[in-house]
């Protein structure tokens, strides 16, 4: 692990300690959200990358072992897949929901559900789209917009709201 991805490990850990109600799943989009590009766009030769935080929270939760899914509504599963395992991080995920869907990703998450056994109100989603969040959102998950990717700021309104959402009675 990179200098830098250490340091945002232990940031992130920080950040997860601080929170007394922690979801028991995490889920990601990936296009726009773990990496910043859309797979559909390369080919599954090339060398993908994550956004530059990512990798440090993905440890970060595994090391609190919090379990981590992908919902991801991507026309390109396979080279999705590829990138995942030549990333390293594959094997990080309890569930992997990757295909090109319709409905938002209402079906990605009760297929999670299905696997995981999770409620919905134990999990907390990163998404880059707006009517992916409203979706999931109705469905009772705790659903965070991000505008550059994963990064610590999000982590930490994600862990706030779905702290608030867990109508936890202590003060944070």
């Amino acid at each position: 692990m990179a200098e830098e991805e250490t340091k945002v490990k232990n940031e992130a850990l920080q950040i997860i300690s601080s929170f007394e109600k922690l979801p028991r799943l995490v889920v990601f989009d990936l296009d726009y959200t773990l990496w910043p590009f859309y797979c559909e766009c390369y080919y599954e030769d090339d060398m993908p990358y994550l956004f530059p935080q990512a990798r440090g929270i993905l440890y970060a939760l595994k090391e609190k072992g919090i379990d981590m899914a992908i919902a991801s509504r991507s026309p390109a599963a396979k080279i999705a897949k590829t990138f995942l395992n030549k990333l390293g991080i594959h094997s990080m995920f309890v569930a992997q929901e990757i295909f090109s869907s319709w409905t938002h990703k209402t079906d990605h998450f009760q297929r999670i559900h299905r696997k995981t056994g999770v409620p919905y109100s134990s999990m907390l989603f990163f998404d880059d789209e707006d009517r992916n969040i409203g979706a999931v959102s109705k469905m009772g998950v705790t659903s965070i917009l991000v505008d550059n990717g994963v990064n610590l700021a999000a982590l930490r309104k994600g862990l706030s709201e779905f702290s608030q959402n867990s109508g936890s009675s202590s003060s944070s």
